[in-house]
């Protein structure tokens, strides 16, 4: 009985699986590089002609990296904006850190009630604000 050439994909895929395990865990070799001689190898394996693979390679890592890199910038960007936006929001209930809450205070002869109600507003302001700005400028930039 002949095995059919199918049958000999799945063995030369398991093949390439176990390699490429072998040679990332155990010999600590660069997964980059790895990948790349397993894919070729295998592509050449299963009867591309290597005019081909160099060209369905370029398309599959083209296509791959094009999404991580939209992955990518797109994570950067939200990142940034919650980082900055959280920056803001902090600012909001910071009065009794904030050497600008006593000044205030004892400039304008306020109670602590009075200045923390005024104090609140003003920091509550300027935290929307700064978020503001933050969403504004992230469509810009």
């Amino acid at each position: 009985m002949t095995l059919s050439f199918g049958y000999w994909l799945l063995v030369y895929a398991a093949i390439a699986i176990i390699a490429l395990i072998v040679l990332i865990a155990r010999y600590r070799l660069n997964p980059f590089i790895v990948i790349t001689l397993v894919s070729i190898s295998l592509a050449l394996l299963a009867g591309m002609p290597p005019s081909g693979v160099v060209g369905a390679y370029e398309a599959g890592v083209g296509k791959t990296l094009g999404h991580i890199a939209l992955v990518v910038a797109l994570g950067t960007m939200l990142g940034k904006m919650m980082a900055e936006s959280g920056g803001a929001g902090s600012v909001i209930f910071s009065h009794v850190n904030d050497g600008g809450f006593w000044l205030i205070k004892e400039y304008f002869n306020m109670t602590v009630a009075q200045t923390f109600k005024t104090w609140t507003v003003l920091e509550t302001l300027i935290s929307v604000v700064a978020f503001a700005l933050t969403v504004g400028l992230s469509y810009l930039i």
